[in-house]
């Protein structure tokens, strides 16, 4: 099943219009003004519509979780216009009671007529709304923005089915494909509109994550400024050898860039106490993984722990090195590109390293891509197709 072809954001806080009715394209809608609040919760939108007209009289979304569900807050809205109207919402009502009560609770209460939703919630706990409503009398449809719903919650889905986080590989490059002048000059290639535009996606995802090499080339602080009421991520740096200065930024060190997002550094097993207590000391975790070759990181394990820990979403800022080996490990599953309108030239290396494909045939294949204007420059989003086709296979209804 391919991706839907059109619409808004991308990942998270897109809302893809391709497929959804339109009072689910209204429910989509809502639930993107949450993006990268509702941690550990999925986002959720939901409308009412009433009578044959198809007015909507309910509208609602999950703003935080411990707060209403976006069903409840539809319901509130709707009132008495709810009895006998038809509910749609972007992800299966929930049948369990967490931090609120179970939304099917509210749902008969209010005496809809017909739940149509776009995903099953995969979540054991939450699972199984439709049949609970169904089993009351309410008809029940599942389908209606399904693709929209995938790209949408993607890193809640896969966290849910694989355990793991979505890791969206982000690069900027030049018209000729360049990540750097031939000096190592890498900043800033693109215009104040996309490093806007990547100070946004900081704020929605979970962690980012950097190799040791693009700390040690640039030093970055990887918080998200300029975004108003933004929050920082949680940082995290791949250093197999232990070589994370002291003094670098991303431990803070700057105080105009001081962060309350913690740090995660991840090292093989042959780092000294000594490193670990230096990091300890500037507020850091040094976490040790096994090596898939000397001075590789076994990224599975750095991603199952990120998954332990409970993040969703990742952002990877680089840099060649790592992309190269994320995609190589099949842990890849979405590409930004910000493109520059300039012409570096020589030999600067691309976005992505390591040895190269040697047959077109075997190389790892993109959806079509989305792009989007950002000023002079260009943003181009994709999916990589092994991944959205595992993920929509395990997550679409039948």
């Amino acid at each position: 099943m391919v991706p839907p072809k059109s619409g808004g954001i991308f990942l998270w806080g897109w809302v893809p219009v391709a497929n959804a009715s339109a009072p689910m394209r209204a429910a989509l809608a809502l639930a993107g003004r949450a993006v990268g609040r509702t941690h550990p919760n999925p986002l959720v939108g939901a409308v009412i519509v009433s009578g044959q007209r198809g007015q909507i009289v309910g509208r609602g979304y999950h703003h935080r979780a411990g707060q209403p569900h976006a069903e409840v807050l539809a319901i509130a809205q709707a009132g008495p216009a709810a009895r006998g109207a038809t509910l749609y919402v972007t992800l299966e009502p929930c049948r369990h009671t967490g931090h609120t009560p179970p939304c099917t609770d509210a749902i008969l209460a209010a005496g809809l007529s017909r739940v149509v939703y776009a995903l099953p919630d995969p979540h054991v706990p939450a699972a199984g709304g439709g049949q609970v409503l169904q089993a009351a009398g309410v008809a029940v449809e599942v389908g209606d923005g399904a693709l929209e719903a995938l790209a949408q919650n993607a890193g809640y889905l896969s966290w849910t089915v694989r355990r793991r986080p979505w890791v969206l590989l982000k690069s900027a490059v030049s018209a000729d494909g360049k990540v750097a002048t031939v000096a190592a000059q890498s900043k800033y290639l693109t215009s104040a509109a996309a490093l806007a535009d990547v100070h946004r996606l900081r704020n929605a995802v979970d962690a980012i994550v950097v190799g040791i090499g693009t700390v040690l080339a640039d030093d970055p602080a990887l918080t998200c400024r300029g975004v108003r009421g933004g929050r920082d991520p949680v940082r995290v740096v791949l250093d197999s050898t232990g070589r994370l200065p002291e003094a670098a930024r991303v431990l803070g060190a700057d105080p105009s860039r001081a962060s309350g997002a913690p740090t995660l550094v991840y090292t093989g097993h042959g780092t000294t106490p000594q490193f670990e207590r230096r990091v300890f000391s500037r507020g850091g975790e040094v976490v040790q993984v096994d090596e898939t070759e000397p001075g590789q990181l076994d990224l599975a394990a750095v991603m199952a722990d990120l998954g332990e820990r409970g993040l969703y979403t990742v952002l990877v800022e680089g840099g060649p090195t790592v992309h190269a080996a994320l995609i190589r490990a099949g842990l890849a599953d979405a590409w930004r590109t910000y493109w520059a309108p300039l012409v570096l030239g020589g030999p600067a290396p691309g976005p992505v390293g390591g040895p190269g494909i040697g047959r077109l045939d075997a190389a790892p294949r993109l959806t079509p891509p989305r792009v989007t204007r950002l000023g002079v420059d260009v943003r181009l989003d994709a999916y990589f197709e092994t991944s959205w086709k595992e993920l929509a296979a395990r997550c679409l209804p039948d």
